[in-house]
C-alpha cells in the first residue's frame, strides 16, 4: 500500500484508514505497509513521543487488522522504544492469525551523522521468514544501497525481498534502479513499497514496485497514493537459478 502520509490529518484518523484498507485486503495472501508510515519517516521532532513498544498500541491494532483479513501483514515499521532506552526503526510482520512472526531492525540509518543516523539505534540482526509462499527477507529503505547485505539473506533462503521506505522523490530513479538490481543480483522477487505525499516538506517518491527474478517490472505504482497489487509466483526464482545459474559461479563471500 502506497500510503499518502499526510502529517497534518490527526494520528488516529490515518491510523484508522490504513487499518480499514488492510482489512480490505482479504482476498490477498501479503500486505505489506511503508516506512515509518504513521510517525513520519522524516518529522524528526515527533519520534520520541511517538516510539512504542512490540506490544505497543499499533502493533495491537496491526495485528487485529491482519487476524480481521486473514493475512500476512508487513506493518512497515515504527518507531520502537528498545528495552534498552534507544530508539530502533524496527518493521513488523503480523501472520494471519494476528501473532508477530518477525520484527526487524533497520541496519543502515540514513542521515550521515544526522537525522536518523543519530537518533535511532542501528540494528545488528538480518532476518527471514518463511511463509506458505515463501521465505521473505527484511530490508527497509536505505539499506536498498548496500547490496552485500542482500547477498546474506540470499545466503539464508530469501526468494522474496520485501523493502519498505520512505524514499524522497529527488532520489526516486535510484530507488527504482536498485530495486532492479537487487532482483536481478540475487535472482529473487522484490516488493518495495514506498510513501507518497509530502513529509516535513520533504516530496516522497511514491513508484512502489514489484520486480521478478529477472528484472521485470511485475507492476509499479505512480507518485500518488493508492494500492497496488501484483500477483507473483515464487516458483519462478528456482527456475531463473536453473534456467541461468549464475549463482553458481560466485567466487567471493
Amino acid at each position: 500500500m502506497q500510503l499518502d502520509v499526510d502529517l497534518s490529518v490527526p494520528k488516529a484518523d490515518r491510523l484508522a484508514e490504513t487499518l480499514r484498507l488492510v482489512r480490505e485486503r482479504a482476498d490477498d495472501h501479503l500486505v505489506v505497509l511503508p516506512e515509518l508510515w504513521l510517525p513520519g519517516g522524516w518529522d524528526y521532532a515527533r519520534w520520541d513521543e511517538d516510539a512504542e513498544t512490540l506490544d505497543g498500541p499499533t502493533a495491537q491494532a496491526l495485528a487485529e487488522a491482519a487476524r480481521d483479513a486473514g493475512v500476512w501483514l508487513h506493518g512497515g515499521s515504527i518507531v520502537e522504544r528498545g528495552d534498552d532506552g534507544a530508539h530502533y526503526n524496527t518493521s513488523l510482520v503480523f501472520g494471519p492469525d494476528g501473532a508477530l512472526r518477525a520484527t526487524y531492525r533497520k541496519i543502515h540509518r540514513f542521515g550521515f551523522d544526522s537525522g536518523e543516523a543519530a537518533l535511532m539505534g542501528p540494528g545488528a540482526d538480518l532476518v527471514t521468514l518463511a511463509t506458505p509462499f515463501g521465505t521473505l527477507g527484511l530490508a527497509t529503505c536505505y539499506d536498498l544501497r548496500f547490496p552485500e547485505m542482500f547477498r546474506l539473506l540470499l545466503d539464508r533462503g530469501a526468494e522474496v525481498l520485501v523493502v519498505p521506505a520512505a524514499w524522497p522523490a529527488r532520489r526516486v530513479e535510484h530507488w527504482r534502479l536498485l530495486a532492479r538490481a537487487r532482483a536481478v543480483e540475487n535472482q529473487v522477487f522484490v516488493l518495495a513499497c514506498n510513501t507518497a505525499g509530502s513529509q516535513a516538506g520533504l516530496a516522497q517518491g511514491g513508484h512502489s514496485v514489484v520486480v521478478d527474478p529477472w528484472g521485470e517490472i511485475v507492476a509499479e505504482a505512480g507518485p500518488e497514493g493508492r494500492v497496488l497489487t501484483a500477483e507473483i509466483d515464487t516458483a519462478l526464482v528456482a527456475k531463473t537459478r536453473a534456467d541461468f545459474p549464475v549463482l553458481k559461479d560466485r567466487r567471493v563471500g
